[in-house]
């Protein structure tokens, strides 16, 4: 099979195209044939130096976590997947590829049967982040004033969304490009952060979701009411002493999870409930650009820019539907 894989750490050039052997699914695995992955933020981050995958050099050679494909093959143990299921779910490597095995009881689930696979490829890292923050760390409650902060990435377009589905008035804050779509998802109001400082206008929410990790507690303490909950999903540690200082000195609270450390019954639980979510025609997934899988280093620089909407869309094969039924996406 094709998959594009790095063995040192360093720039996009790094990320080379190869054929390496089709992984053989063990007893209790499904053999997924790729369509459809994407490029996450943390994607360039291992790429680019020691940590996560390794000091050395890469633990995983091939990278990428969300995808979206079809079962080809199944371990003699599965029971949940037959060959040809249309399935969607995130890893935390090996998605890079034409094909990949998965244990039936990570986080995967049948794809929504209304999404392309491009489409359902670009739901679980934002989705599965932004859920159980509002939900578990947020304890979000219909009525709520929430306020959603980078509200153009993937975690924020989904957070926009399920803000809006469990009943919360929702204030969006992003760069003025991204204002009309964020209103699209369903945000009640929208700040333009180049022209207004929502810090400054004098309103309180239940609510601050930070999904990039730019604002600290203290600088957004005024606008929380009381009890009001400042989430984030990267405690820096510029923002850490704020955090613990702010939370001991009043009722607001700073929360952090690492979402993507939870249990993979717990995510597949969550992909369920999104995918109800899009057929049910209250969810969707906002693709910025669509690249094919040879050209991955040149999407990995376009996400290090740091300005993409939403999900940048990896394309690994046509599925035998045909091109034809393929939806022109991202262009």
């Amino acid at each position: 099979m094709k998959a594009i894989v790095y063995t040192q750490f360093g720039p996009p050039e790094v990320l080379q195209l190869k054929d390496v052997k089709t992984p053989e699914p063990k007893e209790h695995d499904v053999l997924i044939r790729i369509y459809a992955t994407t490029v996450v933020k943390e994607d360039p981050d291992m790429r680019a130096s020691p940590g996560f995958n390794g000091f050395l050099k890469p633990r995983n050679p091939i990278l990428g976590q969300e995808l979206a494909g079809e079962v080809e093959v199944i371990g003699s143990a599965v029971t949940r997947y037959k060959p040809g299921d249309q399935v969607f779910g995130i890893d935390s490597f090996g998605a890079y590829a034409e094909y990949k095995c998965m244990g039936e009881d990570k986080a995967l689930a049948l794809k929504p049967a209304n999404m392309s696979y491009e489409e359902a490829a670009a739901v679980p890292n934002g989705a599965l982040t932004a859920l159980p923050f509002l939900r578990d760390k947020g304890n979000i409650r219909s009525g709520q004033q929430v306020l959603v902060y980078g509200a153009s990435g993937s975690v924020g377009t989904a957070a926009v969304q399920l803000a809006r589905i469990f009943g919360a008035d929702v204030t969006g804050v992003c760069s003025t490009s991204n204002v009309e779509m964020i209103k699209s998802l369903g945000a009640k109001e929208v700040i333009d952060y180049t022209q207004v400082d929502f810090s400054q206008n004098g309103k309180l929410y239940d609510i601050i979701f930070d999904t990039v990790g730019k604002i600290g507690l203290s600088r957004c303490k005024n606008s929380l009411k009381p009890a009001g909950r400042y989430l984030t999903t990267t405690p820096t540690l510029q923002i850490l002493p704020d955090m613990l200082g702010v939370a001991r000195r009043s009722s607001k609270t700073a929360r952090f999870m690492a979402a993507g450390l939870r249990s993979a019954d717990a995510k597949a639980k969550d992909l369920l409930f999104i995918k109800e979510l899009v057929e049910a025609g209250q969810f969707k997934s906002v693709i910025d650009r669509c690249y094919p899988l040879e050209q991955v280093a040149e999407a990995h620089r376009y996400v290090e820019t740091g300005h993409k909407r939403g999900n940048v869309v990896i394309t690994i094969a046509a599925s035998k539907r045909g091109k034809d039924e393929q939806k022109e996406i991202g262009r």
